[in-house]
């Protein structure tokens, strides 16, 4: 046995080193990956990754409680990165003796070749873990891989050329307001209806804190934008409860620096592009999913033989330090102000593990928190498991029916 989760096994024993050549597929993204391996016009295997999305947003909340505490519970301190302390002998003259003296040197802080921003540098990692980790259990395979090629600024505006690549998103417009307009192509984002008198909406409203910036600003008619509909439990609270975003293209970036960096990693794979991969889908007859895509990639003409199981696998972040919480783990809608560290740290209560893969009133999930005696079970998409025709999370450790342990990742045959 060579792990129990996903259940793999290895032969001990020769039976003649036969071996057939497969093709391993990968559909390469942004949020999700997905990977398929065929052979001889079959399909043995699929599967699709999700890739963790809140490196950023943790590193965020990180900053802001480490700056907070710092200004409340610390003096003054030169910063680090840009300051160093260097003590340095000073000769005395006449009457004075030498002495070391301590003296602060500024420099300038600069980032290794290569360097990424944590949220991108997270996903590659994974990207290139799973990679290897396919391709070290196919014997004689061959990689092929789908990678994307992207033109932000033309897919913003089809028509740019030259210059206009160098000018920025508001260029030509007179202030934010009439950017957003153009941005939502004059169309009221509630009832989707153009012409009327326009307004630009903050979707975090000003007394909330929201800013002027573009990306808080939502194109709405006035007979949408009445009192009526920020109230809450209506449509534009709901955006702001919601956090509802504009329209962005962060993915396009992301792809094209993974890109460039599988050319480096695997300079012998067969490179292919979206453009290539989806005739070749549709003619496959194979709905629009991640490792269809990956089939596709394969190159494969025909298929006479398809699996069913698709393995859907996701990130589990253990470590989850209060540092980084700005509501607690517990379930709870307010901020945790009277738990300690450690009892938020939890990660194990008995034989329980923080992940333990259970089965709780015949759903099958992960345990995500635990509170005393009690614990929270998760499904692979992520929605809590609740006790039968009521609401609250609790589960008591007494009805779990455990499956196996589990280490970070979450693996679940759909």
């Amino acid at each position: 046995i060579v792990r129990y989760n996903p259940f793999t096994i290895q032969l001990s024993y020769p039976t003649g080193e036969t071996t057939q050549e497969t093709k391993l597929g990968i559909d390469l993204g942004a949020k999700h990956m997905g990977a398929a391996v065929t052979s001889d016009e079959k399909i043995l295997g699929k599967a699709e990754i999700e890739l963790r999305q809140d490196v950023k947003s943790n590193l965020e909340t990180k900053k802001i409680y480490r700056r907070s505490r710092r200004n409340r519970k610390t003096r003054y301190r030169r910063s680090k990165f840009r300051y160093k302390t260097k003590r340095v002998y000073v000769e005395g003259k006449g009457k004075k003796k030498g002495r070391y003296r301590k003296i602060s040197i500024s420099f300038t802080s600069s980032r290794p070749k290569g360097w990424l921003p944590p949220s991108i540098q997270s996903r590659i990692d994974n990207t290139f873990h799973w990679i290897e980790t396919f391709y070290s259990f196919l014997p004689t395979c061959k990689l092929h891989i789908e990678v994307g090629k992207f033109d932000v600024q033309k897919m913003m505006n089809p028509d740019i050329q030259g210059k206009e690549y160098q000018e920025g998103d508001t260029f030509g417009y007179y202030d934010v307001r009439y950017f957003v307009f153009a941005r939502d192509n004059y169309t009221c984002q509630v009832c989707k209806k153009k012409g009327g008198i326009l307004q630009t909406h903050h979707i975090i409203y000003r007394s909330h804190d929201g800013s002027n910036a573009a990306s808080n600003l939502m194109t709405v008619c006035t007979n949408c934008h009445t009192h009526e509909n920020h109230q809450e439990g209506n449509i534009l609270w709901k955006w702001m409860v919601e956090k509802k975003k504009t329209k962005r293209y962060k993915e396009g970036p992301f792809m094209n620096i993974l890109r460039r960096r599988v050319f480096d990693q695997y300079s012998d794979a067969h490179i292919t592009y979206g453009s290539i991969t989806t005739p070749r889908r549709k003619e496959l007859q194979l709905e629009k999913t991640h490792y269809n895509d990956a089939v596709a990639a394969t190159g494969i003409t025909n298929i006479k033989e398809n699996t069913d199981n698709v393995l859907y696998i996701k990130q589990f972040r253990k470590k989850k330090r209060s540092l980084h919480e700005a509501t607690a783990r517990k379930g709870r809608k307010e901020k945790n102000r009277t738990a300690t560290r450690n009892e938020k740290n939890t990660k194990s209560v008995g034989a329980w593990h923080l992940n333990d893969k259970v089965c709780v009133f015949g759903q099958v999930g992960w345990i995500s928190g635990f509170s005393g005696q009690s614990c929270y079970v998760k499904n692979i998409q992520g929605d809590y498991i609740t006790v039968p025709g009521k609401s609250y999370k609790q589960m008591n450790l007494s009805r779990l029916e455990l499956i196996c342990h589990n280490n970070n990742w979450q693996f679940s045959v759909l």
